[in-house]
């Protein structure tokens, strides 16, 4: 062992003494005496020294052979923040396997998608995670088949398939390799009840986050934005719930969110979920998109260490610790939306988008309160009159010529879409400029380092603090969450997006 990795080892090592959750997801610590692989926050008796290894990830800890720890549950630990921030094969890569793409698409699928070979893929992953891509969505899988089994009663059998195993067989092997136990035994009474009582509804979760949460601006955030159709939010401030319907690979869905009470007894890091799925074997994607929503594996403390140095945003950081940048559950309607935002306030880009939903996107089956269609498919839109929306034709042309990209490939913004490449081909179709660009690269890419320029609500915070366009540059790599900042300076007031050129 090199002594830069003696001395990294070293560092984990007084993480793992202190239980420091920051570093929940960022690595994982494996005891070799009980051959169990645990989370740095554990509150298990800390291991000694000469007994603990270190893995980079999950699917690394259990192909050296450890298994799961049942009191941290290391499976349910928030993922790396540095696939946020990264934007080269192997985040791009990561993101993809997050998406569920080894599952639909084998390895050779995702290799397609990065432009490189499988084995350059197999190469660098294993480089860094010491896992490969099957071993990675491996581990995936088990952590979606414990979900399933635990919180649902569909049938063991349903469930292997469902959480994307090729086998009953294999699915077996590998429940028994993680968890030390069989899917019967890891059920347990979990998902049991007395007979005759109803199943209830929906996958319950607790999607796990680090670090402080300002979810009273995240879910303000997300109700100003609300496009009725696809979207509600219900309850007053500290205690609604956010809902929304999900267009997925097998299916459609719906995800409740609940926005956490401010200093509820026994909440900890993470927000309540339940995602109703006409096909389970959504369920990891649906999982990865909710957290990019509510951008769920950012680095809190790295964003606030970051900004909260430079005297500009000082005060700003101060006020709203854990102040999120909100991603996208569905990338391509997140570039549609952002055309509509265009020269327009946010209340009239959401009604522009309720009237775009009612004349085009796909009716669910059963509406679901008043959550009633999901949002219409790119191709729907390449071809549309639009005549609805009352908007001038030259919208309505930059619709439909955004529509069509996204049909045809033109423009990629999949997770692992090369964010650089992404950017060009927007800027590249007429009637997309630097503003409404730049806003989908932050949020349907989740680049954290994307400032917003020409946008008014922008320059009022600028002014606020009394900083100018070019300070933003010290605030790299975190504009985004600069952004965020600058949208909630004091006094916060209605505003209309950037025109584009």
């Amino acid at each position: 062992m090199t002594d830069t990795a003696s001395r990294l080892d070293d560092f984990r090592y007084q993480a793992v003494s202190s239980r420091d959750a920051r570093f929940d997801g960022e690595f994982f610590t494996a005891v070799k005496t009980t051959g169990i692989y645990c989370r740095p926050s554990c509150p298990a008796v800390t291991p000694k020294r000469q007994n603990v290894r270190f893995y980079p990830s999950a699917a690394a800890a259990q192909g050296a052979g450890f298994r799961a720890c049942r009191r941290c549950r290391p499976d349910t630990a928030p993922g790396s923040a540095e696939w946020n921030v990264r934007a080269d094969l192997v985040g791009r890569a990561m993101r993809l396997i997050g998406d569920g793409i080894v599952d639909r698409e084998g390895v050779p699928g995702l290799a397609a998608r990065l432009g490189y070979s499988s084995r350059q893929v197999q190469r660098q992953l294993t480089e860094e995670l010491g896992a490969g891509p099957v071993a990675l969505a491996r581990a995936q899988r088990a952590h979606t088949a414990r979900v399933l089994l635990q919180t649902t009663r569909m049938p063991v059998t349903e469930v292997a398939f469902a959480a994307g195993f090729a086998s009953v067989r294999q699915f077996n092997d590998t429940v028994r390799a993680v968890y030390a136990r069989t899917p019967s035994e890891l059920r347990g009474r979990s998902a049991a009840a007395p007979s005759g009582d109803p199943a209830p509804a929906g996958i319950p979760l607790r999607l796990a986050h680090r670090g402080p949460y300002a979810a009273r601006e995240i879910f303000d955030f997300l109700g100003r934005r609300a496009i009725t159709g696809i979207e509600e939010m219900t309850g007053a401030p500290g205690a609604r719930l956010y809902r929304r319907t999900l267009r997925l690979p097998y299916g459609t869905g719906v995800a409740d969110v609940h926005e956490p009470r401010s200093g509820a007894a026994g909440h900890g890091n993470w927000l309540d979920c339940r995602l109703h799925l006409t096909d389970p074997r959504d369920l990891s994607t649906a999982v990865q998109r909710v957290r990019r929503l509510f951008d769920l594996d950012a680095d809190p403390y790295a964003v606030a260490e970051g900004l909260g140095a430079d005297p500009h945003l000082r005060a700003l950081v101060a006020a709203r610790p854990g102040l999120r940048a909100p991603g996208a559950a569905d990338a391509e309607e997140l570039a549609v939306r952002a055309v509509l935002g265009q020269q327009v306030s946010l209340a009239a880009a959401a009604q522009l988008g309720a009237t775009l939903v009612a004349a085009y996107g796909k009716p669910l089956a059963v509406p679901d309160g008043g959550l009633t269609h999901v949002f219409p498919e790119p191709a729907t839109l390449a071809d549309a009159a639009l005549d609805e929306l009352g908007m001038p034709d030259a919208r309505r042309r930059t619709l439909r010529t955004v529509g069509r990209a996204l049909a045809d490939g033109t423009v990629r913004l999949d997770a692992g879409a090369d964010r650089d490449a992404a950017e060009r081909a927007l800027l590249a179709l007429p009637g997309i400029g630097p503003w409404t660009a730049g806003y989908i690269r932050m949020r349907a890419l989740g680049d954290p380092d994307v400032f917003l320029r020409g946008d008014a609500g922008v320059r009022h915070g600028l002014a606020a603090v009394g900083a100018g366009p070019d300070d933003a540059e010290a605030w790299r790599p975190w504009r985004s969450y600069a952004v965020h900042h600058l949208w909630n300076a004091p006094p916060n007031r209605p505003r209309t997006a950037a025109k584009d050129d």
